[in-house]
């Protein structure tokens, strides 16, 4: 199916005075291109390390909107000026020029998945479910992930970071506890490598549904990775459900800043001896991951391990 690309250019001030006018005649989703910085707290609450360089704030916003070719869109346009004129009453609209330009229907949930193909990590194999496995790595340690919304394919350098310190410190009948599981490929890796138990912790609720598709791909049981949806640095609901002193191994590939404050809770949660593996670290924060860590007398820093321009802290709980 194709669409018609509707673009308008406004002012950043009549945005929201318009998305609702969209709404009201009948258009359901826009798109919004601007130079806003975003806030503190959005940054906080999208757990961004890195942001985009944008130029300075000039006021100007796009709003797009796409209408279907099949239907009737000189009538849906035409609503979309009279809205506009009314608008204009009484708010700067800027230029309000509007671009018509053609796009394709597609499957963007699974467009990505024609770029996940099967690779290694040293001897494991990882591949998508809906791949075969390669012949010359027949031999290899497989498992086998889809994503879904979830984060994790295990090709992002953090991950596998973490992947070959789980094949470090894994020991048989390990009990581990991933905070951050997205796709659960840290915590099913640690069970394929030797470990008893999992539990899996998520912000996302899109995690529990791709972890227990994923847990079936691997014949892994639920009984063996358990999931809990929240935030273990302040829930304690999910502090409780991980209790305390109870885990040999605890892997986070998450960001910097969260890895900070988590060093304050994992702590409790490590056996004595307890490792701690961490990840999605960017250069640029490693010193202020390392200060934190080290300034903390629970932990013992036994490994900085390096792939691109990422980061991973080994850590053993004193």
């Amino acid at each position: 199916m194709k669409w018609k690309k509707y673009t308008l250019t406004t002012t950043t001030d009549a945005v929201d005075l318009i998305s609702s006018s969209f709404n009201e005649i009948g258009i359901e989703g826009i798109e919004i291109e601007d130079h806003i910085p975003l806030t503190e707290k959005e940054t906080k609450g999208m757990f961004i390390d890195i942001l985009p360089e944008l130029p300075p704030d000039d006021g100007v916003a796009k709003v797009s909107f796409y209408l279907d070719e099949a239907s009737n869109t000189e009538d849906m346009l035409l609503r979309v000026r009279e809205a506009l004129e009314e608008l204009r009453l009484f708010t700067d609209l800027g230029s309000c020029a509007i671009e018509e330009s053609e796009t394709e229907d597609k499957d963007w949930i699974n467009n990505w998945k024609q770029y996940f193909k099967p690779f290694t990590v040293d001897d494991i194999l990882i591949k998508p479910t809906w791949e075969t496995v390669p012949g010359e790595h027949a031999d290899k340690l497989l498992i086998q992930i889809d994503p879904g919304t979830a984060f994790g394919t295990g090709m992002h350098e953090t991950t596998q970071l973490c992947i070959r310190q789980l094949r470090k410190y894994v020991a048989d009948g390990d009990r581990v506890l991933d905070v951050g599981t997205g796709s659960g490929i840290l915590g099913i890796t640690a069970l394929k490598l030797g470990a008893g138990s999992v539990l899996g912790t998520d912000l996302d609720e899109n995690a529990i549904t791709a972890v227990g598709g994923n847990l079936e791909a691997n014949g892994i049981s639920e009984e063996q990775f358990r999931v809990v949806q929240g935030n273990i640095i302040d829930d304690r609901a999910v502090q409780d459900a991980a209790g305390y002193g109870e885990w040999d191994v605890a892997v986070a590939n998450i960001l910097a800043d969260v890895i900070i404050l988590l060093q304050q809770e994992i702590a409790v949660h490590l056996k004595k001896g307890g490792i701690w593996i961490t990840s999605g670290i960017i250069d640029m924060k490693e010193e202020a991951v390392r200060e934190a860590l080290a300034s903390n007398p629970a932990f013992e820093i036994l490994e900085t391990t390096r792939q691109g321009e990422w980061v991973s802290f080994t850590v053993r709980k004193r």
